[in-house]
Order: structure tokens, then sequence, then C-alpha cells
């Protein structure tokens, strides 16, 4: 639980600090873009000003400075009209190779929304005359590209996120499977040794007390723990999967369960007719089946109850469905349930679920996932086998 809220707030700070970068990037471009924007208007104001004395030039006029201001403009389109709007002049006005008619319609349109948006200067010719030139400008391409910036900015800010969680959890993830299987490996070893002497003693109890009645449960407790670190000793391991009866494991798992669970809970079962062969690790798929039995159980909390265990097949696929009456699960929890370190139980590791998913996807090459819940009414978890 506490890994899993650290993960969660390294998480949130992340986005956090990527949302900080983006709106600072997003500011200080606007402010840029804007100043940038204002000068390329003074700009060409003066440009305007010298095609007015261009246009008021005679013999004793010095054109040297006017057509220095005009010529030194090679980065903003402009588009200069009459005042009978129609196309006098341009400049930096990208076309394409149109006939001469085309270029001009096409220049006139583009001339009629810049004016529409505000990038134009008219100039009076002479004073008290009616005569004017419309000087209609864009933007640079600089200020174009300065524009897009931040957003082009906030995208790599974005993807440097993803990537930065995807690292944190993956190194995290690697790291947990090795604690996870040398613990269990070690778990696995420790056992080995108690259950040798336990088998030792139950064979010489046998011998001694050959009517007893309870020597075939304990014997059965034995092998049940033998069981168990086989398990254990599995994980880390890849196992190879072989054709095996679902029918037949599940009918394991639901007598070994109803021996050993509350006469108050029902098991009950859903099968077909026929024999669902799937290949699978049947000592592994126990375990989950048995996981996923005893978190039913335990989300009872002692009342009566009911655990239904459905079977049913398509033509790729072998689907299992494990069902009970129990407290359900809150919304927010379901995306967490299989996350190592997560329980809601006051006891336990939070491995089980966590353990199960492992071995249904990575041994099994299937699906398990929260089907559906309903706090207060139970929950159904899914598992899908490829035939």
């Amino acid at each position: 639980m506490q890994w899993t809220d650290k993960i969660r707030q390294v998480k949130i700070l992340l986005v956090v600090a990527a949302i900080i970068i983006a709106v600072a990037s997003l500011v200080v471009s606007s402010i840029l873009t804007k100043d940038l924007a204002r000068e390329e208007r003074t700009r060409m104001e003066v440009w305007a000003e010298a095609m007015k004395s261009l246009s008021q030039a005679d013999e004793h006029t010095d054109l040297s400075l006017v057509l220095k201001v005009l010529n030194e403009n090679n980065t903003i389109p402009v588009i200069v009209l009459d005042n009978g709007m129609e196309v006098t002049d341009f400049r930096n006005v990208k076309i394409g190779a149109e006939t001469y008619e085309d270029s001009l319609k096409y220049i006139s349109q583009m001339a009629k929304q810049l004016q529409s948006s505000g990038r134009s200067i008219r100039i009076t010719l002479a004073s008290g005359s009616r005569d004017y030139i419309e000087v209609c400008y864009d933007d640079s391409l600089m200020l174009k590209r300065l524009a897009l910036y931040p957003y082009v900015q906030l995208g790599v800010v974005m993807l440097f996120v993803v990537v930065a969680i995807f690292a944190l959890l993956t190194s995290k993830r690697a790291e947990q499977n090795k604690v996870w299987v040398g613990l269990s490996k070690e778990t696995a070893h420790q056992l080995g040794t108690p259950i040798s002497s336990l088998m030792a003693w139950t064979t010489i109890l046998k011998e001694t007390y050959p009517d007893d009645d309870l020597l075939p449960e304990m014997d059965k407790d034995v092998r049940r723990l033998q069981l168990i670190a086989d398990r254990f000793s599995k994980i880390g391991s890849l196992p190879e999967p072989v054709p095996s009866s679902l029918n037949e494991v599940l009918d394991h798992v639901i007598d070994y369960m109803d021996r050993r669970t509350s006469k108050k809970i029902l098991m009950k079962k859903e099968f077909p007719e026929n024999d669902i062969i799937v290949k699978m690790n049947a000592s592994l798929f126990e375990w989950v089946i048995e996981n996923l039995c005893k978190n039913a159980v335990d989300a009872m909390g002692g009342e009566a109850g009911e655990i239904r265990l459905r079977v049913e097949e398509t033509e790729t696929k072998a689907i299992v469905e494990v069902s009970d009456t129990g407290k359900g699960i809150r919304k927010k929890d379901i995306g967490n349930v299989f996350r190592p370190g997560f329980t809601t139980k006051s006891r336990g590791w939070g491995l089980g679920l966590s353990l199960a998913k492992r071995i249904v996807e990575e041994y099994h090459d299937g699906r398990i996932f929260v089907k559906s819940t309903e706090v207060g009414k139970g929950t159904t978890f899914r598992i899908e086998l490829k035939k």
C-alpha cells in the first residue's frame, strides 16, 4: 500500500513539474511573440511610410534611404493595395507554379484575409487627397515558428514525463521481481527440511499406528505442504505447460476449499459437459484459483455467502470466472488490486493477486482482470486462457 502511494506521488510530482514547465514556456513564448509582433508592426509602419515617399518622389527626392528601407524587408510578407483594392506590389509572398492571373487572385484573397484580421496599415498619399495605399502584412516565418515552439516543447516535456514514469515503474518492477523470486525460492528451500522430516515421521506413525484414522488426514496436509513448496520453487522459472483438464484442476480446488471453508459458504460450479483441455501448469494454476477463492472467503468476513466457479469456452479460448457475494471492491481500488503490496486486509503482504496475475499472464499467456464488482454485493474475477 505504501509503495503504491509513493508511485502515485511520484507520478503526480512529474505531471505537476511538466505542467509548470509547460505553462512557464507558454507564458514566456507568448510575451516574446507579442514583443516581436509589435516590432514587426512598427517595421511595417516605417515601410508603409517609405512606400508613400516613393509614390510622391520627384526629381529632387533622394531615394537612397527610401529604397534601403523598402529592400531591407526580406522576411515579412507584404501586399500593397491601391484605393481601388487592386494589388500594386507584393513581397516575400510564396506562390506556386500558377499562372499570373491565378497568382494575382491568390494574392488578392490573401490581402482580404489580412485586412479582416487587422494586419493592414492605410497611408494617405497627400494631405486632403482621397488617394491612399493599403499595406497588408503577415507574420514572418520566425514569428510563426516562435508561436509554435511552446507547443512543440510541451510535447517534448510530456514525452519526457511518460518515459520517466515508464522507466521508474520498469526498474522498480524488475527489482521487485528479483526480490520475490529470491524470497519464493528461499521459502521453498526453508520448507524442504521440515517437510522431509514430517514425511518421515508420518511413515513411522503409519507403521506404529496403522489403524489410526487421523494419519491419512495428516498425510494429506504434509503432501499439501510439499505441493506449496513446489509451487514456490517454480516462481521465477518458466515451467513448460502441458495439456491438462481444466475441469479436473478446478474440481481439485473446489474439493480442497470445500473441506477447509466454513459451512456457511457454499461452493458452486458451472462447468460444461465436455472436458476442456488447456495447456497449463496445473499446480500453479490451481494456486491462482485457490488464491481467488481465499480472497472471496475473506471478503465475506465470516458471514454466509456463495463462491461460484463458472467455465465456458469459445473457439480460441477457455474462460474461468470466480464470483463471490462478499463486500466488493471500491472503484478507486480496482486499478490497484493486482499491484504488489496492495491489500485491504489487516494481515498479509498483498502479493497473492500480484502472483496470480504473473502466473496467468507470464506462464500461461492469458489474461486476468476484475470483470465486475459492487460494494456490498460481490466481485467477479475473469481469467482467459488460450486453447
